[in-house]
């Protein structure tokens, strides 16, 4: 008998903790410096929950080894839902591109929601050719000579840029970069020739013609830049990487607060006002659910390991 007692006060003990989620600030770190496409997502993101939710929810920036270092830290965090991890398709890919990783992507972690997705673009400085077909001769006739930056090894701007290299047989060099904006940076300045980037992140540049957009890597082209044809039609193959932006919490995370934060994620993604938002940024608003995201962490997880195996990529 005290034994069910004590049982039953453990239930109610959780239970109203859970109801009361959250009842302090939550950290959502993420694995980039400011400036990028996932820190702009979190931005987009962070303020709904906590306008939902009534607690702050602070986005902390600890950037290292392509997401490896936010990453680690979200997993051994305590899973009570007061620290979680806003990420990219870097912790699927990063599964198979780095050995002996301290954390596994599907074990260590708990799905909550995929909130938002995007095409990764090829950009070229201006002198890099007028269109990929030039881009892709000038790789050609100098083996070597071309260069192209990323936002890290493991990025899903780094998978474009090797893919790119298989497909058009082509031999260039990999510069990776500190984020996406330290990689654009070096793109603009002339450092490199070109790079692959989400679409929040290249947006302004290419308005403001800083950068060149010659193709989408994806299957349709982006509604903000309708004249930008897809790598298919630019006459390359097989070259389709889109990123998603997805909010996740550390193993065993109590299964009321992930419907909480679930369901404030979905409902922010889903929100005309958000959905346009992100439609400004060149994304699109997702809010699936901890099922969903589930099988879809994966099924990336799978998919990157073959790409990685096919183009020969290596962590820096």
């Amino acid at each position: 008998m005290k034994a069910l007692l004590a049982l039953l006060l453990g239930v109610s003990v959780f239970s109203a903790t859970a109801q009361t989620y959250p009842a302090r600030s939550v950290r959502m770190l993420v694995g980039f410096p400011p400036g990028g496409g996932t820190d702009i997502m979190a931005r987009v993101l962070a303020p709904q929950l906590q306008q939902q939710l009534g607690q702050p929810f602070v986005v902390e920036n600890r950037p290292g080894a392509t997401t490896n270092i936010a990453s680690d830290l979200a997993a051994k965090a305590a899973p009570d839902g007061y620290t979680l991890l806003f990420t990219t398709s870097a912790l699927a890919i990063n599964m198979s591109l780095y050995k002996n990783l301290p954390f596994d992507a599907l074990r260590d972690f708990t799905p909550i929601s995929v909130f938002a997705e995007s095409p990764n673009l090829l950009v070229a400085h201006t002198s890099a050719g007028a269109n990929v077909k030039e881009l892709v001769d000038q790789a050609k006739a100098k083996p070597g000579a071309m260069n192209y930056s990323s936002a890290g090894a493991g990025t899903s701007q780094h998978m474009a840029g090797e893919l790119f290299k298989v497909r058009t047989g082509s031999s260039i060099t990999h510069v990776p970069y500190k984020g996406t904006a330290a990689s654009l940076t070096a793109v603009i300045a002339g450092e490199v020739h070109f790079s692959f980037a989400n679409v929040p992140a290249i947006i302004g540049h290419v308005r403001n013609n800083r950068l060149r957009a010659l193709a989408v890597a994806g299957p349709k082209r982006s509604d903000l830049m309708p004249d930008v044809p897809t790598m298919q039609e630019a006459g390359v193959s097989g070259v389709e990487v889109p990123v998603w932006y997805a909010l996740l919490g550390p193993a065993n995370l109590p299964r009321d607060v992930v419907k909480t934060l679930n369901d404030a994620t979905v409902r922010a993604a889903r929100s005309p006002e958000l959905r346009q938002k992100l439609a400004d940024q060149g994304a699109e608003a997702v809010g699936n659910s901890p099922e969903e995201f589930g099988k879809l962490l994966r099924e990336e997880v799978a998919k990157w390991a073959e790409i990685v195996r096919v183009s020969g990529a290596k962590a820096e």
